[in-house]
């Protein structure tokens, strides 16, 4: 799937954190000292007590995405700080509610945040991030108000993908089809908008900041199919979730979902487990996943992340970006398809 060198990834990450992070950690320390407290330890800062702990804090995919579209079209690093620091404040916001919906008990390694501090503070400290995401665009010296629609417009596209998922669990009839278009809501609205808001805070035209915009979306589709692969055949050790935690879930993954609609022994027998009442035991979960592989699952979603990830990079095309951040774009776009399973 490779189209570039992802090898390129970790320099573009680590400048877009040395770039993000004191900015992301003086706005989190506005909010009121138990949300913070909250938001610190979830974003892998410090431990329940408040003590700093050792780590990244994250990939910081969005970020950098955030600072090379401001570069993207000549404006300076800095320019697309305060977008960088928005969409991150939103992601952590939509982890912080999803892990609570999803019952996910581990995130990094270590309990989730609702696991460590109730899911009362949880759900606050999603709240708090969200406001202040909008906070930190309205008060930047750029173009603020341009930058914030785009946020919102990502946000509310980002919680009409997660009320799809949440409705995919209560049919069987879910279409590969559908799971895509949620996939451009869930994650691709936000990566898109992380793509286009360093532009949007350069006063860029919108013609080049609709480009930019496309080829976050394309990107957000592929990443997670992606991220559904490693939801069934991830290694724990380096997704920090439970082998087979999607199916474990029953989730109606991308894989999960080509399974059930290629037809077939195999479907059928995956579609009795997925309605088996009941936690499934180790030994389903692991036929569960040779039935989503061998109904073809695996293949179509793999397939899928090479489509719109060339789909991504195709939207850069004519828009006379410098040398140097289209590589380091193209870096990113092959890390998101290439993380080890």
């Amino acid at each position: 799937m490779t189209v570039a060198d992802s090898s390129l990834a970790p320099v573009v990450l680590d400048r877009a954190r040395e770039a993000t992070q004191p900015a992301l950690r003086t706005a989190v320390a506005r909010l009121e000292p138990p949300l913070a407290r909250v938001s610190a330890y979830h974003m892998g800062w410090a431990d329940t007590e408040g003590r700093p702990v050792p780590g990244n804090g994250g990939k910081a995919l969005r970020p950098a995405l955030a600072l090379l579209s401001a570069e993207a079209v000549g404006a300076a690093t800095q320019t697309g700080v305060p977008g960088a620091v928005a969409v991150e404040l939103v992601h952590n916001f939509s982890l912080l509610h999803d892990d609570l919906m999803d019952g996910d008990e581990e995130r990094r390694h270590r309990p989730t945040a609702w696991k460590a501090f109730g899911p009362g503070l949880a759900v606050l400290a999603g709240d708090g991030l969200l406001v202040l995401a909008e906070q930190v665009l309205m008060e930047s010296s750029g173009q603020g108000d341009r930058a914030a629609k785009l946020l919102t417009d990502a946000t509310a596209a980002l919680i009409d993908g997660q009320s799809q998922d949440l409705s995919f669990e209560t049919r069987m009839d879910v279409t590969v089809e559908e799971c895509l278009s949620m996939a451009g809501n869930k994650t691709g609205a936000l990566l898109a908008c992380a793509s286009a808001i360093g532009a949007a805070l350069a006063g860029a035209e919108q013609a080049t900041v609709d480009r930019l915009y496309a080829f976050g979306h394309h990107l957000g589709i592929a990443f997670q199919a992606v991220d559904d692969l490693l939801g069934i055949w991830g290694r724990p050790e380096v997704t920090g979730k439970p082998a087979w935690n999607d199916l474990r879930q029953r989730k109606k993954s991308v894989p999960v979902v080509a399974a059930l609609t290629s037809g077939g022994a195999a479907a059928d027998r995956l579609a009795d487990l997925y309605t088996t009442p009941g936690d499934l035991t180790e030994d389903q979960l692991a036929l569960a996943a040779r039935l989503v592989e061998e109904a073809g699952g695996r293949v179509r979603t793999e397939v899928e992340a090479q489509r719109h990830l060339e789909r991504a990079l195709g939207s850069l095309d004519g828009l006379g970006i410098p040398e140097v951040t289209r590589t380091d774009l193209a870096a990113l776009a092959a890390f998101t398809t290439t993380r080890e399973l």
